[in-house]
């Protein structure tokens, strides 16, 4: 795997460093830095202290077994859900407000690969078949609250989400899993999203790897805001789920050419640091790696 350069790189601010690896040495030497604070939206300026973030392990209340029961299958099948008319709807409606306000893509792409990573990712960790349903169940849901508004979107969808599982014949006992892990995904309140049980990890984890230029809505490059030029500039993004060492790895292909590493930190590190804590929960350690170096 390629090195980051020996040089060491100029991190006055105000200038970027002009290599990639150079940029990427910057930019880890920030984040490090960063990690003493939690930010908040992707639009909001407020940091909040790390010292409220979950702490896991404190009470006797384990957070590997917060969504286990006794069955281990699920008592509603994601296809049920995929082909409702309703949640179809509200995805194709919230996707279109979000288009409207600029925003990159959240509609069928965006959550059927979420869906399907949030899956992967209790399969490769060796959970049963029903925590993979619910993870995926809650991956195509997700985003629906973003219907009403973007504001509080994971709230809002949950709530939403309850009367369409009720319908579709989910038992309670999976309801209430599969409301946590939507409820707890955004990172819009001035607050990041807490992963509170397997399932809501996986989905965090899932949702925050979706980086790349084909969600970018924009189509004239010379009106790209910050958003738009991060995504764009993702070529390629994989998560990588290593069961044998406790890893979970985003991997990312930059270009550098279009957005600066720097710039992808500043963007995304809520994002960033939620998966920390995604991964935590699954007792694994997160890693991100850029153009083959890992920088975190």
């Amino acid at each position: 795997m390629p090195q980051s350069s020996d040089a060491t790189p100029d991190t006055t601010p105000g200038i970027m460093p002009d290599t990639v690896e150079e940029q990427l040495a910057a930019a880890t030497e920030t984040l490090v830095a960063m990690e003493a604070i939690d930010g908040a939206g992707d639009d909001g300026a407020t940091l909040v202290p790390i010292g409220v973030e979950p702490r896991y392990g404190k009470t006797k209340v384990r957070p590997e077994t917060a969504a286990d029961a006794p069955r281990s299958e699920s008592s509603l099948g994601f296809e049920t859900v995929r082909t409702d008319p309703e949640v179809r709807a509200f995805i194709t409606q919230a996707n279109i407000n979000l288009g409207v306000l600029g925003f990159t893509e959240h509609g069928f792409r965006h959550v059927s690969l979420v869906a399907s990573i949030a899956r992967n990712v209790m399969r490769l960790l060796g959970h049963d078949a029903r925590h993979q349903e619910l993870a995926a169940i809650s991956g195509y849901l997700h985003d629906i609250g973003n219907v009403v508004s973007r504001h509080a979107h994971a709230t809002t969808g949950a709530t939403l989400a309850y009367p369409i599982l009720t319908r579709l014949g989910m038992v309670p006992e999976d309801i209430a899993v599969t409301l946590g892990a939507i409820g707890s995904h955004g990172d819009d309140g001035a607050r990041l999203g807490e992963p509170v049980h397997p399932i809501s990890a996986a989905l965090i984890l899932a949702d925050k790897s979706d980086v790349h230029r084909s969600r970018v809505r924009n189509e004239d490059p010379t009106s790209f805001d910050q958003h738009d030029r991060v995504n764009y500039a993702a070529t390629s993004s994989f998560l990588r789920v290593d069961d044998s060492a406790k890893t979970i790895t985003l991997q990312l292909e930059i270009d550098s050419t279009m957005s600066s590493v720097m710039e992808y930190f500043e963007i995304f590190l809520p994002r960033m640091l939620m998966s920390r804590h995604a991964a935590e929960l699954l007792g694994c350690v997160f890693h991100i790696s850029m153009n083959d170096v890992v920088v975190l």
